[in-house]
């Protein structure tokens, strides 16, 4: 599974499509410079053959609720929020040390992303025995292939590293990244 994440333009959804991706990712936390409204998400996933996937945080899970339905996602991508009901829902965490997999009870997978945005982290913390794992944080086409060889995760997420400016994916990065993940 590959995510592209971060999407505000139709053109970058439409790209990361095209290169195979099988998720974007919209975000619904306002200091984001990524961040988009309900209706504008659901504008921009419309009628797009792959996982749309919402990216939360510190939301109550009536507030996730509201908005899956409002931007017609797939999946729910939480940090630190409420549990929905009836969705699909991928746990987020920011690894700063040991991973305990608890943290992805009742989830399908577990996000593990950097520090901070754009920043890997050790890719040795991300194995968590029975949890599906997707790695994020700091990923692009010169290390995606490395860490999947590392952890053997079941997806892969990227952002920042795919854009020329924040919110504005560079196609011909995103296209690398796939690639890269593919290929592996």
């Amino acid at each position: 599974m590959v995510k592209i994440c971060g999407i505000t333009r139709r053109e970058d959804a439409e790209a990361a499509v095209e290169a195979g991706a099988s998720a974007v990712g919209f975000v619904f936390y306002p200091p984001s410079p990524r961040y988009v409204t309900p209706p504008r998400a659901a504008e921009l996933g419309e009628g797009l053959p792959i996982l749309r996937v919402g990216v939360f945080q510190d939301e109550a899970a009536v507030s996730i609720e509201t908005v899956m339905r409002a931007a017609k996602l797939d999946v729910a991508q939480i940090y630190n929020g409420g549990t929905p009901q009836g969705v699909r829902v991928w746990r987020a965490l920011r690894v700063r040390g040991a991973v305990d997999p608890q943290v992805a009870e009742g989830a399908e997978a577990l996000l593990l992303d950097g520090p901070a945005n754009g920043i890997s982290f050790d890719w040795s913390l991300a194995r968590a025995n029975g949890v599906k794992i997707i790695l994020a944080g700091g990923l692009d086409a010169s290390n995606v292939a490395s860490a999947i060889r590392a952890v053997k995760p079941w997806g892969v997420d990227a952002s920042s590293k795919l854009e020329s400016s924040p919110g504005i994916k560079d196609h011909e990065k995103v296209r690398q990244f796939i690639e890269a993940a593919r290929n592996v």
